[in-house]
C-alpha cells in the first residue's frame, strides 16, 4: 500500500510543480521585456484587447499571455481605467495587472509654460494630457467658465503660475483648472500680496504688468528696472507705450519692428493709443516677472529703448528728447542689419 500511495503522489506533486512554474512563468516574473520604463497609456475607449496592443512592442510574449489571461477571466473589461500606468523593469504581470484594474497610475511632472495666449497654452497641454487641446482651448477661453474662477477671458491668464506641478495624464480640464487656482492662491503670499498692495495694484494688475516686462527682456537681471520704468508711466498718467502689446494686439508675435502704422492698431490692447494698463496679461508672466514688479527698482526713468549692440538691454532715459537719441540710435542699427 505504501508502493502504491508513493507511485500516485509523486506524478502529483510533479504535477503541482509544473501548475507552480507555469503561473509562475506567466504572471509573476518581469512583463517587461526591456531595461527602462515604459509608460502605458489607457484612454477612454480603450479595450483589454487594445491596452494588450499596447504592450506588445516592450512585453514579453509569455507575460502578455498571462496578462490577457487574467483579463479574460477576471471583470476587467468593465473596469477598464483610462491612466497613465508606469511598466518598470521587474513589475510582474499580476503586478501591472492589479495597478490597471484598481487605477493606480502614476503621476507625470507638467510644466505650464510661459504661453502667450490661452489657445497656446492648450495646445501645449494638449501635448502632455489626455484631453485633446480643442477642448482645453474651449474651457480657457469660455466667459462662464472662467467666471467661474473668478476671472474673465482677458484676465484668466493671471490665474496661472508657471510652475511644474504633479498630475494625473487623465486629470479633467476644470479640475485641473481648480487646482491652478489653488496654486495661485498659495503663490500670492500674505508678503507678495503687501507688496502689490503697496504699489497700487492688484495680483492680476501686477500680472499685468509682469507680463509686458517679459516680453520686453529675457535679461532677469534688467526686469526690475523696466518694471519700475512702466509703474512710473503708471503713476504719471502716460501710456505704456509698450511695443509688446502692439504685437498682442495685431495677434503677430514675429514681428520684429513696429512702424507707425502699427501703432493706429484698434484693440484695448494697444498701450500706444490707450492709456493705463491693458485688459489683462499679454503673455502668462513668468514668477521671475511678477517678482520684479514687485521688488521694482526705484529710479525716475520715464522712457527705455533696446540698446543698439542688440545685447537684449535697454538704455533707459529721464527725457523725451534723450529717448529720441536712444531711439534714433537703435533704427539706424537696425537699418544696418536690414531688420523690417
Amino acid at each position: 500500500m505504501k508502493h502504491q500511495a508513493k507511485t500516485y503522489l509523486i506524478p502529483a506533486v510533479a504535477c503541482l510543480a509544473a501548475v507552480c512554474f507555469l503561473v509562475y512563468y506567466y504572471l509573476f516574473t518581469s512583463i517587461s521585456a526591456i531595461d527602462t520604463t515604459h509608460y502605458l497609456y489607457v484612454d477612454d475607449d480603450d479595450n483589454p484587447d487594445s491596452v494588450c496592443d499596447k504592450l506588445t512592442a516592450v512585453a514579453s510574449p509569455h507575460a502578455l499571455q498571462g496578462l490577457r489571461t487574467l483579463m479574460r477571466h477576471t471583470d476587467y473589461e468593465q473596469q477598464v481605467h483610462s491612466g497613465r500606468y508606469a511598466v518598470e523593469p521587474g513589475i510582474s504581470t499580476f503586478r501591472l495587472y492589479r495597478n490597471l484594474s484598481s487605477a493606480r497610475q502614476t503621476p507625470l511632472m507638467l510644466t505650464i509654460p510661459e504661453s502667450r495666449t490661452m489657445p497656446m497654452l492648450a495646445a501645449a497641454l494638449g501635448r502632455r494630457l489626455m484631453a485633446d487641446s480643442a477642448s482645453i482651448a474651449q474651457v480657457l477661453t469660455d466667459s462662464a467658465e472662467c467666471a467661474a474662477l473668478g476671472y474673465t477671458t482677458q484676465t484668466i491668464a493671471a490665474m496661472i503660475v508657471p510652475n511644474t506641478y504633479e498630475v494625473y495624464w487623465n486629470v479633467d480640464v476644470r479640475q485641473l483648472l481648480q487646482r491652478l487656482k489653488k496654486e495661485h492662491d498659495s503663490f500670492w503670499s500674505y508678503d507678495r500680496r503687501h507688496k502689490a498692495d503697496a504699489l497700487g495694484l492688484t495680483p492680476d494688475e501686477v500680472c499685468t504688468v509682469a507680463s509686458i516686462v517679459d516680453e520686453e527682456t529675457a535679461n532677469n537681471g534688467e526686469k526690475p528696472a523696466i518694471a519700475g520704468m512702466y509703474l512710473n508711466r503708471l503713476k504719471e498718467g502716460m501710456p505704456l507705450q509698450a511695443d509688446p502689446t502692439v504685437k498682442f494686439a495685431i495677434g503677430d508675435f514675429s514681428i520684429k519692428r513696429i512702424y507707425k502704422n502699427m501703432l493706429q492698431t484698434d484693440s484695448p490692447y494697444n498701450t500706444y493709443k490707450n492709456t493705463g494698463l491693458p485688459p489683462g496679461p499679454i503673455k502668462i508672466a513668468s514668477v521671475r516677472g511678477i517678482d520684479a514688479v514687485l521688488n521694482r527698482t526705484p529710479h525716475d526713468y520715464l522712457y527705455m529703448c533696446a540698446k543698439e549692440d542688440f545685447s537684449g538691454t535697454h538704455n533707459f532715459a529721464r527725457t523725451y528728447q534723450e529717448h529720441l537719441q536712444n531711439a534714433q540710435r537703435y533704427a539706424k542699427a537696425l537699418n544696418e542689419r536690414g531688420i523690417k
